[in-house]
């Protein structure tokens, strides 16, 4: 298996064709109608462009992707990241997520970025165990706070810790701006 940075023309078809059962068919996801191929190729680009989108392909499929957005707009955010991951349920308990995850950290890791945030909707025990599995903390939970598949859901929230003061210096002193994008 191959984990590699997403390519918008290559790689859109395949990450739609993912996330849109994820849409469709439950309340993992907040979104109400699929993307289209052409608007994840958009999403893919406009994401790559700042933050990592990464696949992992099994011999010429793609199994799973997992990306990085910025997580708020204002000026002191920009050591955080939200995360989000998406992998075909038939490859759910197989490593596949772990693999994605742990490239994507080290990918942000290098890019200077201090903590990565994951929100979770409820219940979803799979998606709980993979971050606790992964480091991520329990920061707090957002109670009723979107309407989905029939009914109000809760959405965890999670952090990890990407750099620690070892990494980063005195937590007195501003660290150096996050870098551009890192090639695996």
């Amino acid at each position: 298996m191959l984990v590699r940075h997403a390519d918008p023309d290559r790689d859109a078809a395949a990450c739609a064709a993912i996330y849109g059962p994820y849409v469709a068919d439950g309340a993992v996801t907040f979104e109400e109608v699929p993307p289209t191929p052409a608007q994840f190729a958009a999403l893919i680009a406009q994401t790559s462009a700042r933050y990592p989108w990464i696949v992992l392909e099994d011999d010429g499929t793609i199994v799973g992707y997992a990306y990085a957005t910025q997580h708020r707009v204002r000026a002191a955010y920009r050591w955080a990241v939200e995360v989000g991951i998406y992998v075909d349920p038939a490859r759910h308990r197989a490593g596949a997520g772990r693999r994605l995850y742990e490239t994507l950290f080290e990918l942000l890791r290098r890019q200077g970025l201090r903590s990565a945030l994951a929100g979770v909707t409820l219940p979803n025990d799979a998606s709980v165990g993979l971050h606790r599995a992964l480091g991520f903390e329990h920061v707090g939970t957002y109670r009723d706070i979107g309407w989905k598949a029939g009914a109000w859901r809760d959405v965890s929230w999670w952090q990890l810790q990407l750099l620690g003061d070892g990494d980063g210096g005195d937590r007195r002193v501003a660290p150096p701006a996050p870098r551009g994008p890192q090639s695996l």
